[in-house]
């Protein structure tokens, strides 16, 4: 089953649904620092526009900073998602 991407209430964040859970426990990253501690969080914020990332049981949730449009990105993020869990890329939405 591919990554699942559903909008948000909030523009400027989509989740990334996974097929199956992922993390045992909650966490939220919310500066490049932290996320060279994490290899998947690491991929995200090397993404430019992107600003925070949380993740938590079979979903990964990725901020992006207001002026920047999703197209494009939100693909990129689903291929960075999938490799990093080796799932199907194919983009669900």
């Amino acid at each position: 089953m591919p990554v699942h991407v559903q909008q948000t209430p909030n523009p400027n964040a989509r989740k990334f649904v996974l097929p199956r859970k992922m993390f045992d426990r909650p966490l939220n990253i919310s500066t490049a620092v932290d996320a060279a501690h994490h290899p998947l969080a690491q991929q995200l914020f090397a993404l430019d526009p992107v600003y925070n990332v949380f993740m938590v049981q079979d979903f990964v949730t990725v901020n992006k900073y207001p002026d920047a449009p999703w197209a494009g990105l939100e693909e990129e993020i689903v291929r960075i998602v999938a490799a990093y869990f080796e799932i199907d890329d194919e983009v669900m939405g």
